[in-house]
């Protein structure tokens, strides 16, 4: 595998894991008092068009790490939503 693929997958994981907590406590907690609507908002969409620009270069690291983001936050931008009504 090239050295620049491992370094991409490499960084998948971090990123990915890096929203784990965060949505592990709120899933747990259900405390979005800190959570930016808008930050959240900014963000999900951001993921979804890097996701689509990885579906539109075939880049598999940038693909996976971005649909996988997306969810996660997703997942916190729902329950920031829901939470407010």
């Amino acid at each position: 595998m090239e050295t620049a693929l491992v370094v991409g997958y490499l960084a998948s994981v971090c990123s990915v894991t890096s929203f784990l907590p965060q949505v592990w406590k709120i899933l747990k907690t259900e405390d979005m008092a800190a959570i930016s609507t808008r930050m959240y908002a900014l963000t999900v969409t951001g993921f979804a068009l890097w996701s689509v620009f990885g579906i539109m270069r075939g880049e598999w690291p940038i693909i996976l790490t971005n649909s996988l983001c997306f969810c996660l936050s997703g997942v916190i931008l729902t329950k920031k939503l829901r939470s407010r009504r």
